[in-house]
């Protein structure tokens, strides 16, 4: 089960990521990673196979600077776990940095046309076919990153959750949806969020939007959110209050998070433990359910 997290505001994107891929540690994962865009507009990819630990070692000294960023842990699914495969994936073009929750049923079929356009490839994941994907209309149609991603997710068979930023526009990240959860935290002071769930988010806001299947989302602190569907029809976002239990969310002095649940005396109401097998291997993880207000708001921002 992988893991998107994203910000974009006024705040390091840096610290907002590691702490959020933290707090998606539960899902499993083997590798992971981020991209950043500072001040100047250059794009920074880091990534390890291995823990969030082991990320934060890997990215010290260097630049971690700026207000726009995305992260991920990754399952390995299509290639084996290393550094190249892992997420964020990079454009032939230097220009995009996308992360990717799902499996795309037609990757073969696309990766060979982008391959006879003259796209090379250097990851094995079906996840770098989406960003060259990409990457290629916009070139193709001269397309901002918005209708860009509109049209080639368009032609994608699959699940999906995405996000992406392109270097040239550090005031936006755009993401898509189908079939695999994203969640938007709308926070003050024009500030936004992005996880898988919930977890990463409710630290800082606790006004959410669920983004739902075939929609995407413009992301920026000038122009807010923006939701389309693939056809470019314009959907106000529905704004949900959610509460949970930070003290949930923290190990407390556990060496694991799971130790810190499984220690508790008894499990609040709003929590449980779930039990999935993937791969022929058993997994224990928490589930949160999220109380969500009754006087559900919808406002256009």
């Amino acid at each position: 089960m992988c893991g998107i997290v994203g910000y974009i505001g006024t705040r390091s994107a840096y610290s907002v990521l590691i702490k959020g891929l933290s707090r998606l540690e539960y899902r499993g994962y083997d590798s992971a990673g981020v991209a950043l865009i500072n001040k100047n507009t250059d794009l920074n990819i880091y990534k390890v196979k291995g823990k969030v630990a082991d990320l934060e070692r890997e990215s010290e000294n260097k630049d971690l600077t700026g207000c726009i960023g995305i992260g991920h842990t990754r399952w390995a699914t299509h290639g084996e776990p290393n550094t190249v495969n892992a997420h964020p994936h990079c454009s032939q073009s230097g220009k995009l940095a996308l992360v990717h929750n799902g499996i795309i049923e037609n990757y073969v079929t696309l990766k060979t046309k982008l391959e006879s356009k003259g796209y090379h490839f250097k990851s094995e994941t079906d996840t770098e076919v989406l960003v060259q994907l990409i990457d290629y209309v916009m070139e193709k149609h001269h397309l901002e990153l918005m209708p860009a991603v509109q049209v080639a997710m368009d032609k994608v068979e699959g699940a999906y959750a995405i996000a992406i930023i392109e270097k040239d526009r550090p005031e936006e990240i755009v993401v898509a949806k189908k079939s695999s959860p994203l969640v938007i935290g709308v926070g003050d002071n024009n500030e936004y969020f992005l996880a898988s769930d919930a977890t990463p988010i409710v630290e800082y806001t606790n006004k959410v939007v669920y983004l739902k299947d075939g929609e995407v989302a413009s992301i920026s602190p000038k122009d807010g959110l923006k939701i389309e569907n693939l056809k470019n029809v314009s959907i106000s976002p529905d704004i949900k209050k959610v509460t949970m239990d930070i003290g949930l969310l923290e190990k407390q002095g556990f060496p694991h998070f799971m130790t810190h649940i499984l220690k508790e005396q008894s499990l609040p109401s709003s929590s449980t433990l779930g039990l999935f097998f993937f791969e022929q291997k058993m997994f224990l993880y928490p589930i949160f359910v999220y109380n969500i207000t009754q006087n559900e708001q919808q406002t256009n921002l």
